[in-house]
């Protein structure tokens, strides 16, 4: 095979509740991940050595200055753990094409792992008999990280321990989105180290993280307004306290019109829910003219997690 490419979304979390830190330096969490319809593409081809080349997609305004072109991009290390385990050498070249937004909390780096993984599963395994499926590539991604194996299947699912460890959930119809994003990143540990310093602070006891059946009764009747009025996130108030001015951009899209609005993941993207597809073309018109956020992009979901095309 010459080339194969691979299209993975960006993800939104519905709900992150983040428990206790444990002896591992992790957290126990909830975390209800969404597939968005923004993606990133691909493509994995024949190579003398392991190359990564890094590009915005066509009409995409992401800016990918930051975003390593070697080894420690985490395409790389899947396509090495895609080479480990089917015992051939990791002989690719990896070409990104990036239109989910650079250190937005919307996993990017974590969808273009998957991408490789399943781009070099499909390169390298025997079609007629493959050694690697998609269960093994969720299991390779743990091993990446906690974003991985969300990323590989898509939907909307419920991850448990560190986040890996996902059930599908039940979801009815589409839900509309409007995304927008800073112009500064936010560190994903120091945004955890603080919601621990915020607690600490308070005395307050970590709480044992649970899914919220309100949420998941949203989704499974396709209500928009349920599904806003049920969206958390633990790290919010952390990514507030290190960036105060996300609180404008939030207080921005609610009076704008947005039916639910929260910080995606660690941040600092902002995620806003509307009610259509018509509101949320006028809300990220409204947005974007507000001039709160460095861009404003609009997206669906849930969408399927990375395939083949």
């Amino acid at each position: 095979m010459s080339a194969v490419t691979v299209r993975v979304p960006a993800k939104v979390n519905l709900q992150l509740g983040v428990g206790p830190l444990r002896d591992d330096g992790y957290h126990d969490l909830v975390n209800v991940f969404h597939a968005v319809s923004l993606f990133d593409e691909v493509t994995a081809e024949p190579a003398g050595r392991l190359e990564v080349r890094v590009e915005a997609a066509l009409d995409a305004r992401v800016d990918v200055g930051g975003v390593p072109a070697d080894d420690d991009n985490l395409a790389a290390r899947a396509a090495r753990l895609v080479a480990a385990r089917l015992g051939v050498e990791p002989r690719v070249a990896l070409r990104i094409r990036k239109a989910i937004p650079v250190a937005g909390g919307m996993a990017g780096g974590s969808a273009d792992a998957a991408a490789a993984l399943v781009a070099c599963a499909r390169l390298w395994d025997d079609p007629g008999e493959p050694a690697l499926d998609r269960d093994d590539l969720v299991e390779l991604g743990a091993e990446i990280g906690s974003d991985v194996p969300f990323a590989v299947l898509g939907g909307t699912a419920v991850g448990v321990g560190r986040g890996e460890r996902l059930t599908s959930a039940l979801t009815r119809g589409t839900f509309h989105w409007v995304f927008a994003t800073a112009g500064f990143g936010l560190s994903t540990p120091a945004v955890y180290a603080e919601c621990d310093r915020l607690r600490e602070l308070r005395g307050e006891p970590a709480p044992q993280p649970s899914v919220s059946e309100e949420l998941m009764t949203a989704l499974a009747t396709g209500d928009a307004k349920g599904l806003g009025a049920a969206l958390t996130n633990d790290l919010e108030e952390a990514a507030l306290s290190l960036r105060p001015s996300l609180g404008r951009v939030l207080d921005a899209g609610r009076e704008l019109g947005a039916i639910g609005a929260l910080v995606s993941g660690s941040g600092p993207t902002c995620a806003f829910l509307a009610g259509t597809e018509e509101d949320a073309d006028g809300l990220a018109r409204a947005l974007d003219g507000a001039g709160v956020a460095a861009q404003v992009h609009r997206a669906s979901g849930p969408v399927p997690g990375a395939t083949v095309v």
